[in-house]
C-alpha cells in the first residue's frame, strides 16, 4: 500500500505525528511503515529533525483561524516541500502518482506527502476540515472524513465526556440562596 496522496492518508499521517510526536528516527521510521509509506533508504535523526518541523508548521494550518489563511499557510509549505508531480512504480508493486523527486529523504518526503494531502483533502472536503477536539480540555487533531463534515470531536469517548457534560449542565438542580447574615 502506498500513502495515497489524493485521499485523507496524509492528513491522518499528519495528525498522528502531530498528537503524538515521535521522540527518535527509529519510531518515525516504524509510523510511517505502519501507515503504508515505502521507506527507499535509511531514516536519520535528521529526517526527525525536518518532520517535527513540518508538523509545527501543519498544526499552524489546523489552528488558522479562516480559510485565507489556512490557505496560505498551506500554500507555504507546498512551496517548500513540492517538486514535479511524476508517475512511479519504485516498489516494484504497481505505478502510482507521487508530488515529489525520487529517493529523497524521509523528512523531504513528509514535507511533500502532508503538504499537497493537507491541500487536496481541504480543497476537496473543504476548508474546515480539518481541526482539534471540541472538549475544550482535549488538543487532539483529527482530519474531519465524515460524510455531512460536522465531526465536532476526536473520538467517540470525547463526543460522549461532552455530551455528559451539557446533560448535567442542564439538568443541575438549582443552587439554594444562601445565607445572608442579617444587618446588625
Amino acid at each position: 500500500m502506498h500513502l495515497n496522496p489524493y485521499g485523507t492518508d496524509a492528513v491522518n499521517l499528519a495528525a498522528d505525528l502531530a498528537n503524538r510526536p515521535p521522540a527518535t528516527a527509529e519510531e518515525l521510521a516504524e509510523r510511517c511503515v505502519a501507515a503504508g509509506l515505502v521507506l527507499e533508504r535509511p531514516v536519520v535523526p535528521e529526517d526527525l529533525s525536518r518532520t517535527l518541523a513540518v508538523i509545527v508548521a501543519w498544526e499552524r494550518v489546523v489552528d488558522a483561524v479562516g480559510e485565507r489563511e489556512r490557505a496560505e499557510l498551506v500554500n507555504r509549505m507546498l512551496a517548500d516541500a513540492t517538486a514535479h508531480p511524476r508517475l512511479t512504480d519504485h516498489a516494484g508493486d504497481g505505478w502510482h502518482l507521487h508530488y515529489r523527486d525520487d529517493r529523497q529523504s524521509l523528512g523531504a518526503m513528509l514535507a511533500a506527502l502532508i503538504s499537497v494531502g493537507t491541500a487536496l483533502h481541504l480543497a476537496g472536503r473543504g476548508m474546515h476540515r480539518l481541526r482539534r477536539c471540541a472538549v475544550t480540555e482535549c488538543v487532539t487533531i483529527f482530519a474531519d472524513t465524515s460524510r455531512t463534515g460536522r465531526r465536532r470531536y476526536c473520538s467517540q469517548l470525547c463526543a460522549n465526556r461532552d455530551a455528559v457534560r451539557r446533560h448535567r449542565a442542564v439538568n443541575r438542580p438549582p443552587r439554594e440562596p444562601s445565607a445572608q447574615p442579617l444587618p446588625g
